[in-house]
């Protein structure tokens, strides 16, 4: 699938770093490093704009490197790009660490997923069919 794109920052184009990645890594588009102070969250930019084909959706999702080592993920996540959005692509990053996270330039921050998605209609009923399931829900199905 081919993507328009602008990009308007000073780093090559997103990509995947092997084979069978299924996210791009989104880098920060900065024009000086950002302090990111413990429990504090920031909109970082990307400089890309990206056009979608009706139907997809890209979701900004954490890089699990930057959660697992300092305690950084992405606070709505997965962000979501509509189809229609022609703004810059921006994440929005939190630190969950009791430590400042400093955000360089050029670092990887996220990763982007492009996914197929349906927009639904309703269907008001009085009833819905019976699963072995029911209503169970948040831990329903115990610890083992």
């Amino acid at each position: 699938m081919k993507i328009r794109v602008i990009n308007k920052s000073h780093h090559d184009l997103p990509a995947y770093a092997t084979a069978l990645s299924a996210g791009l890594d989104l880098r920060a588009n900065l024009d000086s490093p950002v302090e990111l102070f413990p429990m504090q969250r920031r909109i970082i930019p990307t400089g890309l704009f990206i056009a979608l084909p009706e139907g997809y959706e890209a979701q900004v999702r954490p890089r699990s490197g930057l959660a697992v080592k300092h305690g950084i993920t992405v606070l709505n996540s997965p962000g979501t790009i509509d189809a229609d959005y022609r703004g810059e692509v921006c994440v929005i990053l939190v630190n969950l660490s009791d430590e400042t996270f400093v955000i360089n330039d050029g670092e990887r921050i996220a990763q982007m997923v492009v996914a197929r998605c349906e927009q639904v209609g309703w269907e008001p009923v009085e009833t819905l069919d019976d699963t072995e399931r029911g209503e169970g829900g948040f831990g329903h199905s115990g610890i083992k």
